[in-house]
């Protein structure tokens, strides 16, 4: 006879198994990331509660019991106050539903939980590439091997798609349509939101090629960037990838890739620094990015170095005209830049 679960662990399992992937449409990202926050519950009541997790009540996750736990996070397990926020949304989440199945006993939860104020966190500046960096970038991988006609057609792709890590891994075969010399992609973002998005031929032609290559462009269900050892390419992957080039960018250009940290993410914000700098709108960076609100891109795309610079030049000019300016000088030059096409 199997036995039954304490009232806590039974919820905890429906909100984990049931609520957050079918009810509530969470992405499978967000999904690990709360079974995370719980997992770190679970070990902080037994290291410094004694109680196990079959033996946890809601009564137990009081005030100062959550607190504790918060600030666990912070000194044992040198969280930013970032994460500590995240880990915070994820009980507040739970404690919401569980209120909603049993309102008696999750309520000391729930009050506990809402007395904790999310904590101020710092804003660092977005981080990305300039265009002679991405050019470098670009070049790096060895086409004449496997993994570097991958990673090059990996890192091509994300810059001119602006899609996240995710995004790319759960690329299929069946998500491209090749249209003349174009691609347009569907792309699944967060909350399984999907949008179509069409590229530059620069990047098509090496896609279309690179699954030539593979043999897989007519299997419509294939992964189109897969491991040795995995046929689904994870985050974790994407992220080696960029650390791999980055370091060799680094040592071969010491004057270049000035920035502590880069990340993939970088690539997603460097494609929308470069849109803004070709003058594309802003509603069409929204729509391209998949963003739900214009007021999030707004936040995501701040105006660049270089785009300060070219209004100041412009008002430097209108305003105080150099009188020793010869016709010559004045002559309007060619606004190329190397701005690839899909940025036009």
């Amino acid at each position: 006879m199997r036995t039954k679960q304490p009232e806590f662990l039974e919820i905890l399992s429906t909100f984990v198994g049931e609520y957050m992937p079918f009810t509530a449409g969470l992405s499978n990202n967000t999904v690990r990331l709360y079974k995370a926050t719980f997992r770190l519950l679970l070990t902080f009541m037994f290291e410094a509660n004694g109680v196990s997790a079959e033996k946890l009540t809601f009564q137990m996750l009081d005030y100062a019991t959550i607190l504790a736990f918060l600030n666990w996070l912070e000194t044992e397990r040198n969280c930013s106050a970032a994460t500590r926020n995240v880990r915070l949304a994820a009980l507040s989440s739970f404690a919401d539903y569980a209120q909603n199945r049993n309102a008696d006993a999750a309520i000391v939860f729930l009050t506990a939980v809402r007395k904790i104020p999310a904590k101020k966190t710092s804003s660092n500046p977005r981080v990305f590439f300039t265009r002679e960096e991405i050019a470098v970038l670009l070049r790096l991988p060895d086409t004449s091997t496997a993994i570097g006609k991958r990673d090059a057609v990996l890192l091509a792709l994300m810059y001119a798609s602006g899609t996240r890590a995710q995004e790319v891994c759960d690329l299929r075969v069946r998500d491209v349509l090749f249209d003349k010399d174009n691609v347009i992609l569907t792309i699944t973002g967060k909350g399984d939101k999907t949008r179509r998005i069409r590229i530059a031929r620069f990047s098509s032609k090496m896609l279309r090629n690179y699954l030539i290559w593979l043999g897989i462009d007519r299997q419509l269900d294939k992964h189109i960037f897969s491991t040795r050892t995995h046929e689904h390419m994870t985050i974790s992957c994407v992220e080696a990838i960029y650390k791999k080039y980055l370091y060799t960018a680094k040592q071969q250009n010491p004057s270049m890739f000035r920035q502590s940290k880069y990340s993939p993410h970088s690539m997603r914000h460097t494609t929308a620094m470069h849109m803004l700098e070709a003058g594309v709108p802003m509603m069409a960076i929204k729509n391209f990015l998949g963003h739900a609100s214009v007021t999030t891109t707004e936040r995501y795309v701040e105006l660049s170095q270089s785009t300060v610079d070219k209004h100041i030049k412009a008002w430097n000019q209108r305003w105080f005209p150099d009188t020793t300016a010869t016709k010559e000088d004045m002559r309007p030059t060619a606004q190329t830049g190397g701005i690839p096409d899909f940025l036009r």
